[in-house]
């Protein structure tokens, strides 16, 4: 949807009306195949507030959110140091952060899955498949989230050139790729761990992992390190804060939280 007399509002305006047309397509499309989740009276009815659901829903969401919001205002102090080296320096991060949102995204799916079957191995009286479920999605983590680091590393190049087109840039934007790419593995490795535990509700202890990660060793980290080597100071803080919150997370599961006895919510 092109609104050029918009200017930089076209694309947010071209966003909403491209979901409102998704949802109305969506809700003929159910109410024609009479799908269990049509916006009819039935589903409305069902939509009326759990109290008990309710409280479940918060006690997960709320610390899922916090912990949201601490790795946005981590990545706004690193934005703030990588600006201070210079538009370049800006350009390359904006390029290398696409590249790992894509090469992430396996990743957090696979902890998504191991927390969803561990919660359905738990609440048919099945916990000790939690350890099987983890395996798997470690195992799933290496060959995926490694095989397109591999990828990562083999067309770095042409990866960038999707997005840089100055020579100086792009050549900035790798170097700082190959920093960074081989670390999304221990992040995979580590969103794996806290999916399991949070298959049974234990959301604040990886909470507050993954936040002394962030605040004691990523922040810290990246301002000594760019002081010291530059923007590739910053670059090396993300291999050692997802190196910490894999070691970490990885022990309070199988030292911690695996000797507890694990029951299921409701």
């Amino acid at each position: 949807l092109g609104l050029p007399m918009l200017g930089v509002a076209s694309a947010a305006v071209a966003s909403t009306v491209s979901g409102v047309v998704t949802l109305l397509w969506l809700h003929v499309h159910m109410l024609r195949h009479s799908h269990a989740l049509a916006f009819d009276a039935a589903f409305l009815r069902a939509m009326r507030p759990n109290g008990a659901l309710l409280r479940i829903v918060l006690r997960l969401g709320i610390p899922t959110a916090i912990g949201m919001v601490v790795v946005s205002l981590a990545e706004l102090v690193l934005l703030g140091l990588v600006n201070g080296f210079g538009s370049d320096a800006t350009a390359a991060y904006g390029a290398v952060n696409q590249v790992i949102g894509y090469v992430q995204f396996p990743a957090i799916s696979i902890a998504i899955s191991v927390s969803i079957f561990g919660a359905q191995a738990i609440g048919r009286g099945d916990s000790a498949r939690v350890g099987a479920i983890v395996r798997t999605g470690i195992e799933m983590n290496l060959a995926l989230t490694g095989g397109l680091v591999v990828l990562g590393y083999l067309f770095a190049r042409p990866l960038m050139g999707f997005f840089i087109v100055d020579s100086a840039v792009l050549g900035l934007a790798q170097q700082l790729l190959y920093i960074v790419l081989w670390s999304m593995v221990l992040f995979g490795m580590a969103t794996v761990f806290s999916g399991a535990m949070r298959a049974v509700g234990t959301v604040w202890m990886p909470l507050l992992l993954s936040t002394l990660a962030i605040a004691v060793v990523e922040v810290p980290v990246a301002i000594l390190l760019s002081r010291a080597l530059g923007v590739s100071g910053i670059w090396i803080a993300y291999p050692v804060t997802f190196a910490t919150m894999f070691v970490l997370q990885m022990a309070y599961y199988a030292l911690v939280w695996r000797k507890q006895t694990i029951k299921r919510l409701i």
